[in-house]
Order: C-alpha cells, then structure tokens, then sequence
C-alpha cells in the first residue's frame, strides 16, 4: 500500500481519448491498454519518486513514468498523495498541464 493516486480530469480526458482512438481498431485492445496505463499509474503511488523529473518542466515534483507510447505525468502533492495530472502521446510532442 502506497499514496493514494489521483487522476486530475485533464488526465481522464486524455485517458478516453486514447481508449476511443485504439478502440476505433481493436475494442477488447483498447480496454486492456487503458487499464494497463491504470495499473502503471498506480505504482506511481507505491514508488513516487521512481519516476524521472519531467525534462520540460525540471521540477522536482513533476514526474513520468512511460507506458510507451504514453508519458504518464504525475505530481507529488504536499499532502503526500500522487496526481496523474495527464496521460501523454510521445507524438504529440511537449506536454501540457
């Protein structure tokens, strides 16, 4: 049991639209990846600082974990959960939060 995760709207936007667009192919694939980036975001919780700081941000409390092709970028908040703050395509280039 770690740090509770929490995942922020702007990362369950992103969260449906990835499921939406493989689904549009592969449906049974689509619910497997989605809840594959569910389970990788989790250990985010268990292992926080596992994570490298997120380059484009170089703040400390910014961190990814890669689930590829999706950067998984989470926050560590003062109140000691974990935030998914977004889901991210590595072809979409520079994340925002």
């Amino acid at each position: 049991m770690g740090q509770k995760v929490i995942i922020a709207p702007s990362a369950r936007g992103d969260l449906h639209d990835i499921v939406q667009e493989i689904a549009h192919d592969a449906p049974g694939r689509a619910v497997n990846f989605g809840n594959a980036l569910l389970d990788r975001a989790e250990q985010a919780g268990i292992f926080p600082r596992s994570g490298r700081v997120v380059p484009e941000f170089g703040r400390d409390d910014v961190r990814e974990l890669i689930h590829d092709p999706i950067r998984i970028i989470y926050r560590l908040r003062p109140d000691d959960a974990v935030e998914v703050i977004r889901f991210w395509h590595a072809k979409r280039g520079t994340p925002e939060t």
